[in-house]
């Protein structure tokens, strides 16, 4: 399971670091691809296979899946930590999620997300109060918090 929040500076080569807590869940090398909300989705192989098979599965004729099937493969990346465990970020990658600086890596079980440190706290700033809502519908499918 990925979980935790993480602050990194990204070096002038592209390059961030990925803590070693994360790494040992995401194995010797993982995928990065285009997120949702302005992030990167960070997936260990066997987590990205999972998510891969279900979108093949979507019907090619529907025009959503082919959208965000194209969205979501044509994003992606294999990439694996160098000795200092960091891995270089692509810059298309980089780009889309408005990575510069500082980032901050959040666990969220199944995948990490990579976010530009002032996205990620305006992100926090805008759903915080939201909170509550969300735990009281995900109550009434059944998820208790």
């Amino acid at each position: 399971m990925l979980m935790g929040e993480f602050t990194h500076a990204i070096d002038t080569k592209g390059r961030l670091f990925m803590p070693a807590k994360l790494r040992e869940s995401l194995g010797g090398s993982f995928i990065i691809s285009k997120g949702l909300d302005g992030c990167l989705f960070v997936y260990a192989k066997d987590e990205w296979h999972k998510l891969e098979l279900k979108l093949n599965a979507l019907p090619m004729t529907n025009k959503n899946a082919r959208n965000f099937s194209r969205f979501f493969f044509s994003g992606a990346a294999e990439v694996e930590c160098d000795k200092q465990g960091r891995v270089l970020l692509p810059a298309n990658l980089r780009e889309f999620a408005g990575l510069d600086k500082n980032a901050v890596i959040v666990g969220v079980g199944s995948r990490a997300e990579v976010w530009d440190a002032e996205r990620w706290q305006q992100y926090n700033e805008e759903n915080a109060e939201d909170a509550d809502a969300v735990a009281a519908q995900l109550a009434d499918m059944d998820i208790g918090i």
